[in-house]
Formats: C-alpha cells, sequence, structure tokens
C-alpha cells in the first residue's frame, strides 16, 4: 500500500512585485492498493442509544441496521456493541465475528429502549472494547443517538454534575490518539448536530443523519463500504514553509472532501506544521486546502514548501511510516498573468459552503433573521456553481421558510448542516 499525495495551488503564477501575495494550496491525498494488498480486518463498535425515546420503530430499524452490518463482516473482522441511556452496557463484547446468530440473539435479547441518554457513558465504553481489537486492524465507531446529551446540574457558576458534552469531546480528542475513529449518526430530529458534528470531526470520521426509520439501514451501509475501503490509518499531512511563507493565522486548513472540516494546526519541535487526517480510503481522495501567504521571492519557479505523510500501516503491522518528501512550487514573476486551477477554485467553493452556512446559523440564533437569509442565499448560489444540487435546493428552501415568517424546523436545520458539510444522501 502506497500513499499518492500531490498538491496544487489556486493561481500558480505569483506577482514577484507585490509584498505579499495569498494563494490556496489544495492538497490531495489517498492510499493506492497494489492487486497483492489485503483488505485490512474491520474492528468496528456499534454504540447504540437505547433511551425509552427509541421505543417501537425507531430500536426496530436500528436492529435491522445491524443484522445487515453483521452480515458484510469477513472472517477476522472484530465486532463489539455497546448500548448506553442512563447508563451504558457492553451487549457483545469486543470479539471476532464467528457466530452470528448468537450475537442477533443477544442484540434482540437486551437491547431495550428505557432511561435517559447520557452519550459519554457509551462512548467510554465503546473506545474501551475497540481498545482490545485494535492490532492490525481499522478501528471505527459508530455511535448513533437520537437525543441530546444530559448537561449536568449547575447552579449559577458552578457545574454540580459532569456535563455530557464535554465529556464527549474529550473522549473523541483521546480516541485519536490511539487510532481509533468516530462516525456519528443523528436519528429523527431531536439529536444535537453540534454536539454530533463535534465528535465526528474530532474523531476523524464522519456525521450521518438518519431523518426517518427506514433510511438506517442505508446510512449504515453506506458508511460501512467506506471503512471497508480503508488502506492505511494515523495518517498525519507534515507541513513545512519556507521563509517568507505562512499560514494564514485565522482557520488556515480545511479539509473540503469527502466532508467539510475545520482542522486543527500544531508545531511540531522542528517547526514543521501537523495535521491529522485519520484514515486514508483506498483510491478516493482526501482533500485539504491551507490559505497561505507567501512574501516577496525572486522571479522564477520557487519551492515555497514541502509535504509529507505520517501514517500507519496496519496490514504489515508498521507504524509511523514516511511518504516521499514532495516540494510544492510556484511562480514567482514580474509579468504576472493568472494561471488558474479549476480544481481547486471549486475545492474553494466547497469550504466557502460550509463558512457561509455556519455564518446563516450563527447570525439565526442571534435573532439577525435577514442576515441568516442572505448568507443562506449567498450558500444556496455557491452550491449552484459546484454543481451541488441538493445542496442548493435545502439552503434555499430554508432561506424562502424565513422570508416567508416561518421558523426553521430541526428536520430543516439538521439537513442545512448536513449538506452545507457533505452531499445529501436520500
Amino acid at each position: 500500500m502506497k500513499v499518492q499525495l500531490l498538491s496544487a495551488l489556486n493561481d500558480t503564477n505569483v506577482d514577484a512585485t507585490q509584498l505579499s501575495n495569498q494563494r490556496q494550496l489544495a492538497i490531495s491525498i489517498s492510499s493506492i492498493a497494489d492487486e497483492l494488498d489485503p483488505s485490512l480486518p474491520l474492528n468496528l463498535c456499534l454504540i447504540l442509544d437505547k433511551s425509552g425515546s427509541m421505543h417501537g420503530e425507531p430500536m426496530n430499524t436500528v436492529i435491522q441496521a445491524v443484522e445487515q452490518l453483521l452480515a458484510q463482516l469477513k472472517p477476522g473482522d472484530h465486532i463489539s456493541i455497546v448500548a448506553f441511556a442512563g447508563t451504558s452496557e457492553v451487549i457483545i463484547p469486543n470479539q471476532i465475528v464467528q457466530d452470528t446468530e448468537r450475537i442477533k440473539f443477544q442484540l434482540h435479547k437486551r437491547l431495550k429502549p428505557g432511561g435517559g441518554t447520557i452519550i459519554a457513558e457509551g462512548l467510554s465504553l465503546g473506545i474501551t472494547e475497540l481498545l482490545k481489537g485494535t492490532k492490525g486492524a481499522v478501528s471505527q465507531a459508530f455511535l448513533l443517538t437520537d437525543g441530546h446529551g444530559d448537561r449536568g446540574l449547575k447552579i449559577w457558576k458552578w457545574e454540580m454534575g459532569p456535563n455530557d458534552n464535554k465529556r464527549c469531546l474529550e473522549l473523541a480528542q483521546k480516541a485519536t490518539r490511539v487510532s481509533i475513529t468516530l462516525n456519528t449518526f443523528g436519528f429523527g430530529n431531536n439529536w444535537n448536530q453540534n454536539l454530533l458534528e463535534k465528535i465526528a470531526d474530532a474523531g476523524g470520521g464522519t456525521l450521518a443523519y438518519i431523518e426517518r426509520p427506514q433510511q438506517a439501514v442505508d446510512q449504515f451501509s453506506r458508511l460501512f463500504k467506506r471503512i471497508q475501503s480503508v488502506g492505511l490509518t494515523n495518517a498525519h499531512l507534515l507541513l513545512s514553509l519556507v521563509p517568507g511563507v505562512r499560514l494564514a493565522e485565522l482557520k488556515p486548513i480545511a479539509q473540503v472532501a469527502p466532508e467539510t472540516i475545520e482542522l486543527p494546526v500544531e508545531t511540531e519541535a522542528n517547526g514543521s506544521l501537523i495535521v491529522r487526517l485519520g484514515d486514508l480510503m483506498k483510491d478516493v481522495e482526501r482533500v485539504v486546502l491551507a490559505n497561505i501567504y507567501l512574501g516577496e521571492l525572486p522571479p522564477g519557479e520557487q519551492v515555497i514548501g514541502h509535504i509529507q505523510i505520517r501514517y500507519d500501516d496496519p496490514a504489515i503491522n508498521q507504524e509511523g511510516l514516511l511518504s516521499p518528501l514532495t516540494p510544492i512550487y510556484a511562480n514567482f514573476t514580474k509579468s504576472y498573468q493568472p494561471a488558474l486551477d479549476s480544481q481547486v477554485i471549486k475545492s474553494i467553493l466547497v469550504l466557502a459552503k460550509y463558512r457561509q452556512t455556519q455564518v446563516a446559523e450563527a447570525k439565526l440564533e442571534q435573532g439577525d433573521r435577514t442576515g441568516a437569509i442572505t448568507m443562506l442565499q449567498t450558500a444556496a448560489k455557491t452550491a449552484l456553481q459546484i454543481g451541488d444540487i441538493g445542496a442548493a435546493t435545502v439552503l434555499q428552501s430554508s432561506a424562502t421558510r424565513l422570508q416567508a415568517g416561518e421558523e426553521l424546523s430541526e428536520a430543516d436545520r439538521k439537513k442545512t448542516r448536513i449538506v452545507s458539510k457533505t452531499i445529501l444522501s436520500e
């Protein structure tokens, strides 16, 4: 298994007469499989909400989705199942998949709805189960909930009980340190999209929306196929820039494919910048966009930095492998003429759609209805520019409802959030 690493600027030509030039650097990363490369075994934990609100059809469809997943697991894959409500319990301890009928029996017997929703309890127990099977495998969790986490008891400035949301984010960050990826599924219309998005983003995974119970099977299957295609794990982007070239100070790096995520940047001891990417899928690009500023450099083609990927290859049980060091070039010229890259410009618009939608949501929360309408309309136009018709329809529909004096339903808000990050799957 090898890493494919490509980079391009939105405009390769740079005006050498200017003291500073801003550019967007798109970096594409994927794992390339040889014909003889084996598929990696999966280490999958399902962390399922069994609170009282899941009673009836919701729980029945979740069980059906789990059963379909079990049928797709291969010899050597690991499975564990955790359920949570007011407390959490291990329904299926981490084990190699052998007797799926026995697992189904335990699932039906023990996954009984009832109680409140304390997500962190389930997340903590799920991570513990995953840690039992991480060696040589792709370790991922599916966290499904239809509710909000318990915020704990707060009297004036003092927290009297644990804050579930805060604990969830701390656990998501810890999971990435042990090469575990967290995917989140919002079930119905009453879940906390801010929390589940943050868990998925921090955990290097995907946020999915199950609006109707009947969609559970398709959404589980969609993400399951994705994790089956993982070729390399625990990938980090290493970026070094030459003197006179720097990252923007505010939100300098974001992922734009397969989903849009704002990525935190850390600095290593040698001055290199490091960004965690998580698992790399086979022949599926992960595209990262960096906002950089270039100072004065001599005319001609100049190296403005280097990129490299650090990763683990579970198939050969090796960690901390490095891809070849790849230079980044820019052409400095005193007779500047733009040399635009259409694919990078599309990536810029994908990120713009996400950030415009974020601004719209913030304005709506602040009571600025007019500002929210304007930004939703802008985001819809941006979506049309990149050919994302589904997102444009959802965003414009939300703007139209607000213009008509209506309130956005919980379903409207969740669809708006999902289409800002990716293409909505019906």
